[in-house]
C-alpha cells in the first residue's frame, strides 16, 4: 500500500458549469451536489480510503494553492504541484512523476480528475485496487472504461478487443482496439449497441516505471525538459524550476500524447455509477426531479407551468418561473443565465463573447 500514490488532477477552469463555476473558484472548490462537500474534497475522500495520505498529490494552477490547502487541511504544501500556467495532462503528469520518483522509485499510480461522480463508492474502491493490482504486475498503462448506457456524445469512447460476452464488468482487463474522441449521435449509437466500446473515465493506472518509459518514448521533449529537474524535486528551488519548465512545455494531452499512441495500453471494464460532471446536463441527469422533471438547488424555486429544467440559484434568493421548457436557470449574484438546456453547448460561446464585451469580471 505503502508504494500506491495518487495524483488527483485540479487545475481546470469549468467553463461550463458558468456563471457558477468561476475563474477564481472553478467548480472542483464548489458543493456542486449540495452534500457539504466540494467535488474536490469527495474526490480526496474517496482515495483516502485506500491510498496513504501523504501520498495523494494535487495538482493545479498556482492561482489556487490557497483554497486547496483550505479544503484539504491533511495535506501538506508539498503535496500540492502548483502549474504556473495551463499545458494539459501530458505536461501535468510528467511533472507528478517526477515528484513522485524522488520520493519511491517503485511506485504505482492511480491518476484522476477532481470533479467526477462516483455513485456506487465501494465498487470504485475495488477497482482501484484491482488496477494498482495489476499495474504493479503487468508492465501496461491501464485505462478505466466505463459501461455506457446511453449514446453519449460528450464523451470520448474506447474500443476493446476481444469477445464482448466475456467481458466481466469490474473485474475484466482488455486491450485496447481503438480511440475515438466525442462522436455524433448516429456513431455514439451504434458504439452503444455493439457492446465493445466504453465510456473513456479520464482515470489512468501505471507504474512509475511504466509511465516514464512511454514518455521517454512518444513525448521525449516533456520528459527530458522534467528529467533536468533531478535533485530539485522537493527542494526550496522546485518552484522556479518548474516555472522554467512549463515556459517550454508543449500543451498537449496524456490521451493524444501516449494513450492513443502506445501498444501496451489496456482498459479496465466498469460499472461505478460515473459521470465526468461536464456540463449543467450531466447534473441534471443525475439529480432527483420533482414530479415535473425539474430539478433545482439552493434558494426557493416556485415553478409554474414548466418542466424538465434546472434552477440553481444562491441560497439567499428567491425565484418564480413560468412556462419554461428544458431550459437551465442560474443566478450567480452578478450573472444570470438562462439557456436552452439542450443547446448548453453554447455557454462556452457565451464565456467568449461576456470576456470579449465586459473583460473578466464576469468570468
Amino acid at each position: 500500500m505503502k508504494k500506491n500514490y495518487c495524483v488527483i488532477m485540479a487545475g481546470g477552469i469549468g467553463s461550463r458549469f458558468w456563471p457558477y463555476s468561476r475563474s477564481k473558484k472553478p467548480k472542483q472548490f464548489l458543493d456542486i451536489l449540495g452534500t457539504g462537500r466540494t467535488l474536490l474534497q469527495l474526490t480526496y475522500d474517496r482515495f483516502i480510503q485506500i491510498i496513504p495520505k501523504e501520498n495523494i498529490l494535487i495538482v493545479s494552477n498556482e492561482d489556487y494553492a490557497d483554497i486547496i490547502l483550505e479544503q484539504l487541511p491533511d495535506i501538506t504544501p508539498a503535496q500540492v504541484l502548483l502549474e504556473p500556467m495551463r499545458r494539459n495532462t501530458a505536461p501535468c503528469i510528467a511533472y507528478a512523476n517526477y515528484k513522485i520518483k524522488s520520493l519511491a522509485s517503485e511506485a504505482n499510480i492511480v491518476v484522476a480528475p477532481s470533479d467526477h461522480i462516483i455513485l456506487k463508492e465501494q465498487k470504485f474502491l475495488e477497482v482501484v485496487k484491482s488496477g494498482l493490482n495489476f499495474v504493479e504486475n503487468n508492465h501496461s498503462l491501464l485505462t478505466l472504461g466505463i459501461q455506457p448506457n446511453r449514446p453519449e456524445t460528450g464523451y470520448g469512447y474506447i474500443q476493446v478487443s476481444g469477445n464482448k460476452e466475456g467481458i466481466t464488468l469490474n473485474e475484466s482487463f482488455r486491450k485496447v482496439k481503438t480511440f475515438t474522441e466525442k462522436p455524433d449521435f448516429e456513431l455514439a449509437k451504434k458504439f452503444l449497441e455493439s457492446g465493445d466500446f466504453f465510456w473513456n473515465s479520464g482515470m489512468f493506472f501505471w507504474s512509475l516505471g511504466s509511465i516514464q518509459t512511454a514518455f521517454e518514448n512518444f513525448l521525449p521533449d516533456i520528459d527530458s525538459l522534467f528529467k533536468e529537474g533531478a535533485g530539485i524535486y522537493n527542494t526550496p528551488n522546485e518552484a522556479r524550476f518548474i516555472a522554467e519548465t512549463y515556459a517550454k512545455c508543449t500543451n498537449i494531452s496524456i490521451d493524444y500524447g501516449i494513450m492513443e499512441k502506445a501498444a501496451n495500453v489496456e482498459v479496465l471494464c466498469a460499472d461505478i455509477g460515473w459521470s465526468d460532471l461536464g456540463t449543467w446536463g450531466s447534473l441534471f441527469d443525475i439529480s432527483p426531479k420533482d414530479n415535473n422533471n425539474n430539478f433545482s438547488k439552493g434558494g426557493k424555486s416556485y415553478l409554474y407551468d414548466s418542466k424538465d429544467c434546472l434552477i440553481c440559484m444562491p441560497d439567499n434568493k428567491l425565484a418564480v418561473i413560468q412556462g419554461l421548457d428544458d431550459f437551465i436557470v442560474v443566478d450567480s449574484d452578478d450573472v444570470l443565465l438562462v439557456c436552452k438546456k439542450h443547446e448548453e453547448q453554447r455557454i462556452k460561446q457565451f464565456v467568449n463573447d461576456v470576456k470579449l464585451e465586459s473583460g473578466d469580471k464576469f468570468i
